[in-house]
């Protein structure tokens, strides 16, 4: 069916056939969330897919907000999805709904609140044009910085579109509005808003609880139909601004969200969000290894626990490892398996996410990381293998050095690792398919397992044979001498 064009066309439309321009009352965009949100609930349906591991925490508490029509605020550290979650609040929004065509400021052709959308009304009446809106363009956001004015979320006088119109400056005709008013019947986003300067908070809560703000001294009166909805990070508070009081007293629900709670919901965000070519295996226990990596660094004592570990470093990391594994695949013709050997050398994917607190900034980022990762390793390790490895540990506390080569001739050394007791048999338990690349890769996990548990000491070195290559090497004790 044809859409309207027309205010006329618009009210033959049965669910609107009765209303009358100027006597109709339009439900607000709180209403609409609610009503569509009561429907997702009666039928079962999933709220906020894609987002995990939130569903018994701020699901519940989103969603208590919405029924009781809140401005709420998210305060998070980063990467806890708080702008995905504000963003699919579109979902709960009707598909179109009609507006007058033509103006700034999106208005309802029935029962118009602005200046503009009125006067159109009345001198074309039945003839108003309109156009349809999609939920997708409802959402505004605006990232907070400090140089943000007023004028650019509220507006600001025109004094030639007040010549123009023949107004006082202080007709609403005569603005040029910002953001906020072009969200008029939409969802308006202010990410991270303690960095927003004072005068612009105070005309945020002005113009949302008063329905009036000054511009230029002079009394601008915008009844916006607006949801307003904000996200923070904790440390904003006191690092980098503040939230003012009587705003924050009039925002209806502050919640909290936080990193996933266990490796395994944080592996499933990570599959969802990472990217991986076509072809290219990560083995279960290098996807539980990359997760672990994140919660360790969470932990690490020389990491700034204020700006948090993002879920955005796993999801990076698990990109890079899947490219050094097809880097080996297409240069030394390796089967396109992920190795611990790969984790370490997406090393840019965690150095480039961790803020140091000073003992770190002394050690460095790459042998910060590289800690992290042998702590992680070793906690894997002891999740996934329940076998006994005293024989192993033996072989090498006698002496035994054993070098796994970086890429190419994964053949080769299975063969040497024949030599190793109970690492052949082991590597078989835990790899995830029968070929040389898995059964290496496993081979490769359980001896770093042993240097996270630190049974065993680990180096990288270089070698010429034929080409510039390394090699990781392994001997016994926990440190090299």
């Amino acid at each position: 069916m044809l859409q309207p064009h027309t205010l006329g066309e618009l009210l033959e439309l049965p669910q609107y056939q009765g209303r009358k321009p100027f006597d109709h009352k339009t439900e607000s965009i709180k209403d609409e969330v609610r009503r569509n949100l009561i429907q997702k609930l009666r039928n079962r349906e999933r709220l906020f897919p894609g987002i995990e591991g939130f569903e018994d925490t701020v699901v519940p508490q989103v969603v208590g907000a919405l029924l009781s029509k809140q401005n709420f605020i998210l305060l998070g550290l980063r990467g806890q999805a708080k702008s995905r979650i504000l963003r699919q609040i579109t979902t709960l929004l009707d598909e179109y709904i009609p507006v007058i065509d033509g103006i700034d400021m999106p208005d309802d052709p029935i029962n118009p609140i602005g200046a503009e959308g009125k006067a159109l009304l009345e001198s074309h009446g039945l003839q108003l044009p309109i156009r349809w809106w999609h939920r997708s363009d409802r959402y505004v956001e605006k990232l907070a910085t400090p140089d943000v004015t007023v004028a650019d979320l509220i507006g600001d006088v025109d004094p030639i579109k007040a010549a123009r119109l023949g107004t006082s400056l202080g007709d609403t005709r005569s603005m040029h509005f910002g953001l906020l008013p072009r969200a008029n019947r939409a969802i308006f986003a202010v990410n991270e808003l303690a960095d927003l300067s004072p005068k612009v908070q105070v005309a945020l809560f002005n113009i949302l609880q008063e329905g009036d703000v000054q511009i230029k001294g002079y009394p601008i009166r915008l009844l916006l139909d607006v949801m307003l909805v904000f996200s923070a990070n904790p440390e904003d508070y006191t690092a980098r601004g503040k939230i003012v009081t009587p705003l924050k007293d009039r925002i209806g629900s502050e919640i909290r969200t936080h990193y996933p709670k266990t490796v395994e919901e944080g592996m499933t965000i990570t599959r969802n969000e990472a990217y991986t070519p076509t072809g290219v295996t990560l083995p279960g226990f290098i996807q539980e290894l990359i997760e672990e990596i994140a919660f360790q660094a969470r932990e690490d004592n020389r990491v700034d626990k204020l700006s948090g570990v993002s879920q955005r470093l796993p999801i990076s990391l698990t990109e890079l490892v899947a490219a050094s594994t097809e880097r080996r695949s297409l240069m030394h013709g390796d089967a396109p398996v992920a190795r611990v050997v790969d984790v370490y050398q997406a090393l840019p994917a965690i150095t480039g996410k961790l803020e140091l607190e000073y003992e770190g900034e002394l050690k460095g980022a790459d042998t910060v990381a590289k800690e992290i990762i042998r702590k992680a390793a070793g906690q894997v390790f002891a999740r996934r293998v329940r076998a006994d490895t005293t024989d192993l540990e033996h072989w090498f506390e006698k002496g035994g050095v054993f070098k796994v080569p970086q890429a190419g001739d994964e053949m080769g050394a299975l063969r040497s690792m024949r030599n190793l007791p109970g690492l052949i048999p082991l590597a078989n338990q835990l790899a995830e398919g029968s070929t040389d690349a898995h059964r290496l890769s496993a081979a490769e996990f359980v001896l770093e397992g042993l240097y996270g548990r630190k049974k065993l000491a680990r180096a990288e070195e270089s070698y010429t044979a034929p080409e510039p290559e390394q090699q990781t090497r392994f001997k016994g004790g926990g440190r090299w001498n």
